[in-house]
């Protein structure tokens, strides 16, 4: 990794290496109370209520349809909710906008990669700082020194994001040159430059190799030793029972479990309705 081992935000990124999980300080960052939202009658998500602790791993499982998507789509900003509360960082946002919850502190990815596709692999990630950077309209119009400081951390530190999540080729190819797993990997490297203390993944695991997904899971463990706490929609039972600390099951916008893997893996309700009940 290039420059020093922290980041603008002061993230000591060698702790991610380390093996045992960080103490948990049993803080609550995110907080969802019956939270609903329908689309013409139907209701995609009806009555979640679940919370997230620091650096904790939540993982939302569910059937197709069951409403994960839209439960992220509320609890970012993207959806505004029928009703419900969410609560982030001691502060309510269920009807913020995206810009106002990710410079709080959230940040997401998507089931389908969302990439400026004009923009090279770096400028991409930079784009993720741009609520931290220490300019102004006139320092960018100008090039002034402190512009061009900023803009070399800025460099600096994206490059040190896309090391830390992995990616290996050219951060100055066009996103669209890259193949899809190095496209995960940029995505999820933009989420993390925005230095949030909660970051939602949205299928990460979707389109990638077996050995692409040990390497997730690798970088799953390495984002939450950074003390980040994490949201997990994932239809790879796999990853979803090897990473999680505890894990939330919807069924037709209902909330049907919360446990840890253990405990999901043995619940009847949940056998029946998504796992199947060949599933021990």
């Amino acid at each position: 990794m290039s420059g020093t081992e922290q980041n603008a935000s002061g993230i000591d990124r060698s702790a991610a290496v380390a093996d045992a999980p960080p103490a948990r300080s049993g803080r609550v960052v995110l907080e969802v109370e019956g939270l609903a939202v329908a689309f013409g009658g139907i209701k995609a998500v009806d009555g979640l209520t679940f919370q997230v602790h620091e650096g904790e791993i939540v993982s939302v499982i569910g059937p197709n349809g069951a409403g994960k998507t839209s439960a992220f789509n509320c609890i970012s900003g993207f959806y505004r909710p029928n009703s419900g509360t969410v609560v982030f960082d001691g502060e309510e946002i269920t009807r913020r906008k995206p810009s106002h919850i990710t410079a709080r502190g959230m940040a997401r990815t998507f089931q389908n990669v969302r990439l400026f596709s004009e923009m090279t692999v770096l400028e991409n990630v930079k784009t993720g700082m741009h609520s931290h950077l220490g300019q102004n309209v006139f320092d960018a119009m100008l090039h002034t020194p402190r512009y061009r400081r900023s803009e070399a951390q800025c460099a600096e530190d994206a490059r040190g994001w896309l090391d830390f999540v992995g990616f290996r080729a050219d951060d100055e190819l066009l996103v669209t040159q890259l193949p899809y797993g190095e496209q995960r990997r940029v995505e999820i490297a933009r989420a993390l430059a925005t230095q949030p203390k909660l970051i939602l993944l949205d299928e990460p695991g979707a389109g990638l190799n077996h050995s692409e997904k040990n390497e997730l899971m690798g970088l799953i463990r390495r984002i939450r030793d950074l003390g980040v706490s994490i949201v997990l929609i994932e239809h790879d039972m796999g990853l979803v029972m090897e990473v999680s600390e505890r894990i939330v099951v919807l069924n037709y916008g209902k909330e049907i479990a919360d446990g840890t893997p253990a405990e999901i893996k043995q619940n009847p309700v949940v056998i029946a309705a998504y796992l199947g009940e060949e599933e021990e």
